[in-house]
Formats: structure tokens, sequence, C-alpha cells
């Protein structure tokens, strides 16, 4: 058998030493490397001059660039800013489709049960308290952060879904569209008494008295308004459904439209689907009524397109109601 010829290296031994030296030295060096961080929860202070001693967060993707749209995002009472974005599915959008996500968090010094104040007239009148402290947030990040002014938008979950009505009553031209999770009308309370009434039985006024509600805190202001969502359970028994209808009445009388659907329709969940559609055929009011479902966030726990969230107190696993909520704002496909 004959022999194979050996190959001897074009480079001088020395050579080769050092090469492999450097080799070595460079895997060392990246594996010593910290990773590439990745956008995270961080708060932020002197946002303003924040009359309402509220705590901002904000999270900004590495694939948000300059005019991404923005959403604040309301939590619950007991919850936090981080709670919240740990379990509402609100990061998987973000993250995907480029979106600036601020949370405002409020204080147990402003209120034991860290509910936000929707009840207290100092604290939802335009120019003052926790809605101005929230506006002031959304000032900041816009500025900050790029983020566009047509596409502001704003989502809270019972005390914060009621902030989230007062906020686009009080600042309308703000916000593009609002998501009211388990929440109540705007001006349905006055104080922490009328607020327990406001929950449960529920206020029945006329859509014209609602709406005045909202007309009354920007006197001549003739829109653009922003479009409304209203998700409920129709189990819940903390804020009973019935203010999902108000709140419908409410909105659609700010629009100028009659409380009826100009379409229905079903989604995953047992959740039924009215839309209430403006002079374009654009819905500008919508509600989400999910059978069976308590008092908590529509989530629904999986790697779908449509889903997201982790199940948690006032967490509930039906459907995921942020990415049906960032689709109607047209933030995802």
């Amino acid at each position: 058998m004959p022999s194979v010829p050996r190959i001897r290296s074009p480079l001088p031994t020395r050579t080769r030493t050092l090469l492999a030296l450097l080799v070595a030295l460079l895997c060392a060096a990246t594996a010593l490397a910290p990773p590439a961080r990745a956008a995270a929860l961080t708060e932020v202070t002197g946002f303003g001059t924040n009359p309402g001693a509220l705590r901002m967060f904000s999270y900004v993707p590495d694939s948000a660039g300059s005019g991404a749209p923005l959403v604040v995002l309301l939590h619950g009472c007991t919850q936090t800013a981080a709670g919240y974005h740990a379990n509402s599915g609100w990061q998987k959008y973000a993250d995907a489709a480029g979106i600036v996500l601020v949370y405002a968090e409020q204080r147990t010094a402003n209120n034991a049960s860290r509910c936000f104040n929707w009840f207290q007239p100092r604290d939802t009148a335009p120019g003052a308290g926790e809605a101005l402290s929230v506006k002031q947030m959304v000032d900041h990040a816009q500025a900050a952060y790029g983020a566009d002014p047509r596409r502001t938008y704003v989502s809270g979950l019972s005390a914060g879904g009621a902030m989230t009505s007062e906020l686009l009553s009080a600042y309308p031209a703000a916000f593009a569209g609002g998501a009211v999770v388990a929440g109540l009308p705007a001006g349905c309370a006055a104080d922490l008494l009328s607020a327990f009434t406001c929950q449960s039985p529920g206020r029945d006024r006329t859509p014209a008295q609602w709406g005045d509600a909202v007309r009354g805190k920007n006197p001549g202001y003739t829109g653009p308004w922003p479009r409304v969502s209203v998700w409920h359970g129709t189990a819940d028994t903390t804020v009973v459904p019935a203010n999902a209808r108000e709140s419908r009445d409410q909105w659609t009388d700010v629009w100028g439209l009659p409380p009826t659907p100009t379409s229905t329709r079903s989604l995953p969940g047992g959740t039924t689907v009215e839309e209430y559609a403006d002079a374009s055929g654009t819905p500008a009011v919508t509600t989400y009524l999910i059978a069976g479902l308590g008092h908590g966030t529509p989530v629904d726990p999986g790697s779908g397109a449509d889903q997201c969230g982790t199940a948690a107190a006032y967490f509930l696993d039906s459907i995921c109601s942020t990415y049906h909520t960032a689709r109607s704002w047209g933030l995802v496909g």
C-alpha cells in the first residue's frame, strides 16, 4: 500500500503557536462575555410633577423604534406593575410588534389596597391627581422613547379599568383607544361609598346621562373620541356585568351611535363580541362578554399567535384579551 505524503503547513511553527493561543484567548473572552441584555421592566422617575404620587414603569423592547405605538397599562387592586407585566401577555406582543409599554403603579400610601382612586374627583378631573400623573407618563414616554402620539392607548383591569374610563374622559385627545377590563363607566362614583354601589348592583342611567359625564369633563370638545373596548365576564360578582352595558351606553352615546350592535360574532372561550361601527364602518365601541368568567383579565396561556398570559389570581384562563385588544387597535396582525 503506497504511503500517503505528509502535507507540511506553510506557516512556521512559532506562527502556528501564536495563532492557536489567539484562538484560545478569543474563545475564553467569548465565554466570559456577558450575554446581550434584553429589554426589562424599569422604573422611571422625574416624569413630571406627579400630583397623584404614582410610580411609573416602562418596557421598551429592542423592536420599538421611533414612532412606535404606546400602550399604558393600569393594574387592578392588590396588584403591581411587575405582576401585571408578567401575567397579562402584553410583553409577548410588545416584543413581536415593537410596542412601548408604560405601567402606572399605585402606592399603598394613596390606597391601602393599591386600587387606583377612580372614585375620587380630585384624582380623575383633567389637570389633577392620579389622572394627571398618568398623562405626564404618556408625555414623558412620547418624548423619551419617540412613541407615536397618534397611536397611544390605555387599558386596565377592575379599578385600573375604571381609571381607564376616567382617563379616556379626562384626556380624550391623548388616546386613540382604550380597553376597559372588568371596569366601570366614567363618572359613576364621587366617593368610596358610591363606588361600592357602582360595583354592585351598579347604576342604571340613560345613555345621554352617561355621555354627559364624559362630555362634562371637557366642555366644548367635539372629538376625535377614542375607540373603546369593554371586556367583562358574565359571572363577575365583584364588578357586576351590568357595568359593561352601562359602559357601552356611555361610549356609544359619546360617539353619537345607537346602543344597537352593527355586528355580532363569537370568539373562543365562550366570548360574544358586539361591535358598534361609526359611519366609516369602523367599530367605535366593541363589547366582549365571556360566558361564565369571573373577575379578572382574560388570558389564554400557550404559544399560539392568539394565546398569551399566565393564569393566576385575577388572570383567568379563557381567551387572550390582550391579543384581541391589540389586534383591534391595529398593533398586531
